[in-house]
């Protein structure tokens, strides 16, 4: 049991890590990477989606009829969705901000589904709390690195303090849209390398 559950745990840290293995999560994985504290911020939101959404679909696994059980995710994920939504609101204001429209868009993240469907739905809750919580992780220093090699190289700051002299030029391409996919793409020949040794 221990070992399934670690498996479980560790598969999102590496062999299924959603945007660089699975190539899910896109969307917010480009949006939301100017900086590192909008990337951790994304990621926390969507881990804590995550396990919480995967914990209530493992419970309600028999209870939930086959033909209606998209929308039965969706509502449960929605509901989740929306605590993040207003805890951000009430104590990272400024994040809340900067995060905008994407924090309603977690709703419809396939990350979310996809685990709803292809793991909670069929297993126990421990193993889905373990499944949602290295999927978020993974997800999470996945948002965190492409934020910071495009906050980096792209404003010439790390968590917005300075870390190159007045000289430096910021390559303002990263921090646009095209940078973004730029950069997403180089990391996902990165990792398809790695995963090829």
């Amino acid at each position: 049991m221990a070992k399934t559950v670690l498996q479980e745990f560790t598969k999102g840290l590496w062999a299924e890590v959603p945007p660089y293995r699975l190539v899910l999560g896109l969307c917010p994985a480009l949006a939301m990477t100017k900086s590192v504290d909008n990337g951790v911020g994304m990621g926390l939101a969507v881990t804590f989606v995550l396990v919480c959404s995967n914990v209530l679909i493992s419970l309600l696994r028999k209870v939930i009829p086959r033909n209606v059980r998209i929308a039965c995710f969706i509502v449960v994920v929605a509901t989740f969705v929306i605590i993040v939504e207003l805890v951000m609101q009430a104590y990272a204001y400024t994040l809340f901000e900067q995060m905008g429209i994407f924090i309603p868009l977690i709703v419809v993240n396939c990350i979310l589904l996809g685990r709803a469907e292809a793991f909670a739905s069929k297993n126990s809750v421990i193993p889905s709390i373990a499944d949602g919580f290295g999927m978020g992780l993974g997800f999470t220093i996945s948002l965190t690195i492409l934020a910071a090699i495009r906050e980096v190289l792209g404003n010439g700051t790390f968590l917005n303090k300075a870390v190159f002299g007045p000289s430096f030029e910021p390559y303002a391409f990263m921090v646009t849209a095209p940078g973004a996919f730029v950069c997403l793409g180089l990391m996902l020949c990165i990792m398809n390398l790695l995963g090829k040794k």
